[in-house]
This record gives structure tokens, sequence and C-alpha cells, in this order.
């Protein structure tokens, strides 16, 4: 039977999980502990910190996995390129797993290469940001470099607001040092993509659902994005430079883009699938099952990315707009070929966050259409038959 390490045991990799098992593969779950939905479905659970990648080697070869991936998260990406290079498995190298977790070192890479991206400085909390930021022109981005789902990521308008931003950002950082870049004023979307032995399996644009807090936080996405041939192209071309610049191969690829002036600009991408149910939307969009292609790849099989077929979907995040406790939960939507899939992560008693970032997330709708206009129809029809109480 083949070994399946999975990075994580969250909402996101519960899809994984769950396929890999159906797949006859025995599933290994590594997180720290926690209250993981992952844990109670894994053959077998292995407690160490994702990030603590020596481990996780020692682990995977005491094991004598076959493969190992996630879904949804950049946080174990850098354990996994190490156990893919340790292990001579199939996956992301730890370079460029190195480099699509740190968002200085991917900046640079793209200046490198030509990719069209926001200008930008990297600074540490010691410096003086007034200086640093010299010729570059409000509003700016604060990023911590090595996060995901939003955090330590916050717009600033002005100087006024660099200490408060500069806190920000402290409070969601390993590092000692940060990335200030311009902030593009145009329409974000995305892409997902698959690279497989240097070849790009395909590229799929998706529109996305933001919502603005510190700054934007994607919270739905829809598929097809309409855009002209022209920007379409543009993007694939930014796209595919930016697989190169940064030596990705062997993984999927979840891209962030700024649309301005019909011209993409790359935000940054992450060696694996996007979380917000992107690899939902693939799977349905192309009618395959997306986290079987995902499994297959890593335990080195050669996988085929079909694209005859073209589903349009959406997908939203069910949101508190409190923290407290869910008192009461209702759904009256009745069966529905269009509505693919309504997902509580919480029951009532749970504590839930007020959202702010991707992980506040407490579920999901997603929906399907002969148009992406019907899909979008079912989802808000579908949305307000739900109602989730929080105290």
């Amino acid at each position: 039977m083949k070994k399946l390490m999975i990075m994580g045991a969250g909402i996101y990799q519960v899809p994984l999980i769950r396929k890999a098992k159906e797949m006859g593969i025995w599933t290994i779950a590594v997180s720290i502990p926690g209250n993981y939905p992952g844990f109670a479905i894994a053959d077998q659970v292995i407690y160490e910190n994702t990030v603590d990648y020596e481990k996780v080697v020692e682990a995977a070869r005491r094991e004598q996995i076959d493969g190992i991936v996630t879904a949804g998260t950049d946080v174990a990406v850098v354990t996994i390129g190490k156990v893919c290079d340790e292990l001579g498995l199939t996956g992301l190298s730890f370079e460029a797993a190195q480099i699509a977790s740190n968002k200085i070192r991917m900046k640079q890479k793209y200046e490198e290469y030509g990719v069209r991206t926001a200008r930008f400085r990297e600074i540490t909390f010691e410096d003086d940001m007034q200086e640093k930021t010299k010729g570059l022109n409000f509003p700016l981005i604060f990023k911590a470099v090595d996060t995901s789902g939003s955090r330590g990521i916050i717009r600033v308008n002005s100087a006024d607001e660099f200490e408060y931003a500069r806190d920000i950002v402290r409070a969601n950082t390993r590092t000692d040092h940060f990335i200030i870049e311009e902030f593009i004023e145009g329409k974000e979307f995305g892409a997902q993509a698959f690279v497989h032995h240097g070849e790009v399996k395909f590229i799929l644009p998706h529109g996305d659902y933001v919502f603005q807090g510190d700054t934007g936080v994607p919270i739905g996405h829809f598929a097809p994005y309409n855009l002209a041939e022209g920007v379409i192209e543009d993007a694939k071309k930014q796209l595919e430079t930016a697989i190169r610049a940064m030596g990705l191969d062997n993984c999927a690829i979840n891209a962030d883009f700024i649309l301005k002036d019909d011209k993409t600009y790359v935000l940054e991408l992450g060696g694996r699938s996007g979380a917000t149910c992107l690899a939902e939307l693939v799977s349905i969009y192309y009618g395959f099952d997306y986290y079987e292609k995902l499994i297959l790849a890593a335990l080195g099989e050669d996988v085929e990315f079909p694209q005859e077929m073209a589903v349009p979907n959406a997908s939203m995040l069910l949101r508190s707009d409190k923290d407290g406790v869910i008192t009461a939960m209702e759904n009256h939507n009745e069966a529905d070929e269009d509505i693919c899939e309504v997902q509580f992560d919480y029951k009532i008693g749970d504590e839930v966050k007020k959202f702010h970032v991707g992980p506040h997330r407490i579920g999901h709708v997603i929906t399907k259409g002969k148009t992406l206009d019907a899909a979008v129809e079912k989802l808000n029809e579908a949305l307000s038959k739900i109602k989730i109480t929080v105290e």
C-alpha cells in the first residue's frame, strides 16, 4: 500500500485525506496537536510542527513514505520541498519552496526575470521607514515575508500609519524584516495552475470576491473570469515567467494578481493549491477531481489535466461579523444539483472570531450553473437560506 504524508490536518487538508483513503492509500497526517478534523479520519497521525523540516524528514524516512502533499496553506511548503529533496520524491524543490515562502526572495526573482510586479523595499524593524520608502508612492502595503492567509499584511495610506502597520507585521512574523511595496490600484483576481516535469499543464484564471479589512482578503471565487483575450494571454505570460523565475516544478500553483490598465501585475505565487474553495473550483470547472490529481502527482505518477469541460461555478465563505459563540445554525436549502456543497466548519457551542483573515472562516457554499450569472444567482439564493447566530 502506498503511503502519503499530508502536511496539516485542518479543513483544507480534509478533502486530500478523504480522497487518498478512497484511492486505497495509507494517509499520514502531520500537525501540531490541536482540534483539527483531519486527525479523526487519517490512518495515522504524527504530531510534529509542519515547519520543522528536520523532524518531518526523519519521520518521512522512518515511515518510508511514497509522497508528500498539502492543500490550501503555505505553512508546510518549505518542509515539503526539503522532504522531496532528501527522499527523492516528486514535488517542488527545497530551493523553490524557500523562494515561494519568502515574499522578498520572490520579488527579487520577479525583478531578475522581468515579471511585472509592484515596486518594493526590504526593511528591518529597526530601519528608518521614512528614509527606506523614499521614491515609493502611497498607498503602500506592509507585508510579513513568511505568512499566508493575509496575516501580517496591511495597507498604509500615509506616514502617520507607519508605526501601527509595523506593529501589525511584527506580531505576525518570525523574522526581523518585512517588505513594503506600492499598492497597485486595480482589480484583484487570481489563477490556479499546475506545473509537471517542467510543463505548465493548465492555467485557470478566476475572479475573486474580496473582503476589505486591513487589506483585501479573498472570501470567495468564481470561474470563468471574463477578460479580453489579450488580457488573459498577458496574465498567462506573467504567470509562466513567474513560475520559471521561482524554479517551481511538480506542484500546484496559487497565483494572486492585480489588473490595472489591462495589464497583469503579479502579487505572489504559492507552490500549492489555493484555499477558499479553489481546489473545488478547478474540479467543478474542468470535471476532474483536482485532489486526486494532486495526490497522483505527489506519488510520482504521470498526470493529465483534461480541459474539455468549462462548468461555471462560484463560492463564498461563511463568516461572522463578531466574536462569540455559535448559538444556532440553520440551512433551509433543499437538495439541488446546482448547489455543490454547503459546509459548516463549526457546530453549536463553538467559539468563532469576527472575520478578519481567511482562517476566521466558519464554512462555505459552492454552486454551479449553465452560465456564470446562473451560478452566482444560485450562490446568492443559497446564502440567503443559511443563518448562523453568534452571541
